[in-house]
């Protein structure tokens, strides 16, 4: 972990903008940007004004040029971000005047600051806990109304109140159990009544449990609902990614065997991002690379959420017999949607009308099958509301909670293992200390997740690492 004593600059606003924001921290910050500023009206330096105060001015290099001319926020420790002295530098958004104004920051005292140094130090003086702080990088990073709400949510405390309501009740459970240790020799005390103890811990069990599973929903709302584009050669896989996103994504081609490894990008439809991974066309092939991108497929295929398998409309029966096997034993119960494509050039009159080949489909495999033409656009409105009804993902408010952070489900998993063990403790009447031990197991997990039980400098480096520099 990098020196909490140091005073910490840089860029905290995206690159490209007409106007940016120079963030400092630390016991020096008001005295090292004061070396640099210079007010335009009422001459008192930076430290002997009102927190929470604009000042305008310029920034001035030794030889005492004109670098900009800047508004500075100044913030007194612990009311910021930070929980230090901090100060924000709004300048103009030039490349070369951010450098400049960095450059003159550090031979003044500062050093720059490491990705999401000043969200870990809000962290290490008590400004969040780490769930929160984790928070903020989701926050930054969200994509679409639900992510927001998400972040939102976790980063107001939402997620920790629950954490804390959970922890207060194990350790009440955990209180009563090791109260019991201490008078052991006197058998005629309880201070637990065993059933009491046992309908506590189902309860917290069931919480536990409902959060472990909301993070299948979370992952999919963080990341987007992964969904699979799978089929024979020339089916038409690429034509439907590249409508969809509606972007020249793919390689589109009459020659079969194009798409030779696998193709993802992300689309929002409905506020619900959707992840859709083109996959190389299914055939027999002697060609080795094609052939790896066949394995990829399938791969992909039993990773996704949802499957959709696209058929040309004028092959459906050929390439449903040929497939269906490899397809339908791979989804493993996961939605399965069949495309029925190129409806464009085909009139319904042909081989029977497509409706009646979607409607022998759909006895068949009794999943949905959807008419379409990547290529015309119809019937793609149909299937982006089946693909919204088959995610089912549902509104988020603040007090529905959902994980999204792998690290968070990690240790809610292994506090739900620990809650396991008290309440097959408790069936079989074990000795209190063995409970008790698997009750102060589930307390040490959840207080993984808001940093109460952390103090590797490792795994503290290993979250913030992947914030953005700047925050």
């Amino acid at each position: 972990m990098n020196n909490t004593q140091d005073t910490i600059c840089a860029i905290a606003t995206a690159p490209g903008g007409a106007i940016a924001v120079i963030r400092v921290s630390g016991e020096n910050a008001i005295a090292i940007t004061d070396r640099i500023f210079q007010p335009v009206s009422n001459g008192k330096k930076l430290a002997e004004r009102k927190p929470y105060t604009l000042t305008f001015g310029q920034i001035l290099n030794e030889q005492k040029e004109v670098i900009d001319e800047v508004l500075v926020s100044i913030f007194h420790a612990p009311h910021s971000y930070t929980g230090e002295n901090s100060v924000e530098i709004s300048c103009h958004g030039s490349a070369y005047i951010l450098q400049q104004v960095i450059q003159l920051l550090i031979r003044n005292g500062c050093r720059s600051a490491q990705p999401g140094e000043f969200t870990q130090r809000a962290f290490l003086n008590g400004k969040m806990d780490l769930s929160q702080a984790e928070a903020v990088a989701d926050l930054i990073a969200s994509s679409s109304a639900a992510t927001h709400r998400l972040a939102m949510n976790q980063m107001r405390g939402g997620f920790s109140q629950e954490l804390r309501r959970l922890r207060e009740q194990l350790l009440h459970l955990t209180s009563l159990m090791e109260l019991e240790l201490d008078f052991s020799d006197h058998e005629e005390l309880e201070f637990a009544d065993r059933s009491e103890l046992k309908g506590l811990a189902d309860k917290i069990e069931k919480i536990i449990d409902g959060l472990v599973r909301s993070f299948s929903v979370g992952n999919a709302i963080k990341n987007g609902v992964p969904v699979a584009i799978v089929g024979e050669t020339n089916a038409g896989k690429s034509t439907l990614l590249n409508t969809l996103l509606n972007e020249e994504k793919a390689i589109v081609s009459d020659i079969h065997g194009t798409t030779r490894d696998v193709i993802e990008d992300t689309m929002n439809i409905g506020g619900v991002n959707f992840r859709f991974i083109d996959t190389a066309g299914i055939r027999e092939t002697s060609d080795a690379i094609e052939s790896l991108g066949i394995e990829r497929s399938f791969k992909k295929l039993e990773q996704a959420e949802i499957v959709l398998w696209v058929i040309d409309i004028a092959e459906a029966k050929i390439q449903f017999e040929k497939l269906s096997k490899e397809i339908i034993s791979r989804c493993n119960r996961k939605p399965l949607v069949i495309i029925l494509n190129k409806a464009d050039i085909m009139e319904d009159t042909q081989n029977g009308g497509y409706a009646s080949i979607a409607e022998e489909l759909k006895q068949c495999t009794h999943c949905p099958v959807i008419t379409i033409s990547a290529k015309k656009k119809m019937g793609i409105e149909e299937l982006q509301n089946k693909l919204l009804k088959i995610a089912d993902i549902p509104e988020i408010t603040e007090s529905n909670l959902i994980v999204t952070n792998i690290r968070h489900y990690e240790a809610l998993s292994a506090a739900l293992e620990s809650i396991h063990r008290v309440q097959e403790g408790l069936d079989m009447q074990l000795s209190g200390d063995f409970v008790s031990q698997d009750l102060r197991e589930c307390l040490f997990h959840l207080a993984e997740i808001v940093g109460g039980e952390i103090t590797n400098d490792e795994v503290l480096g290993n979250i913030f690492k992947h914030f953005c520099i700047g925050k």
